[in-house]
């Protein structure tokens, strides 16, 4: 008998129109990270921003300043930035909004996609930037080609 997929699992496999690999609501593709995130959102942000900052620092001091950015107020605004960072180093549209309104509105769903984006391009940013910096340093944007005369 031939094993056949559905075509909900083909899709999971593709990337969607806005370049990235699953939903904003999607969180249920990874639940260990959608656990760890509801419990404790900071670390989350720390192993996501450890990378994207290529070890320039660690998760621990970016758990820390989001620790710190959520006593005052206002986490989202600190996250939205290395939201911007992922989508601009990996060429993927701000959906379903600019990355400050999805951090403000869903916080936590956009820790959860960040960190599941990195996953399917083949980085687990709980295992820090040592053990992933040979992956990451080949991530780029794709290449959008023009014409010259």
């Amino acid at each position: 008998m031939a094993e056949t997929s559905s075509p909900r699992d083909h899709h999971s496999q593709q990337q969607r129109a806005d370049g990235w690999h699953s939903g904003l609501f999607e969180c249920n593709k990874d639940f260990s990270n959608c656990c760890v995130t509801c419990w404790a959102p900071y670390l989350t942000f720390g192993h996501t921003a450890e990378i994207l900052d290529a070890g320039g620092k660690s998760c621990l001091t970016n758990a820390l300043y989001y620790v710190g950015a959520a006593c005052v107020g206002c986490p989202w605004a600190y996250a939205a930035r290395y939201r911007t960072k992922l989508r601009l180093k990996l060429g993927l549209q701000p959906s379903p909004c600019n990355d400050v309104a999805v951090h403000f509105f869903c916080g936590y769903c956009a820790l959860c996609q960040e960190h599941r984006e990195l996953k399917a391009k083949g980085i687990d940013p709980a295992l820090g930037w040592e053990a992933n910096s040979q992956k990451y340093t080949h991530l780029s944007a794709p290449q959008t080609h023009a014409m010259h005369k």
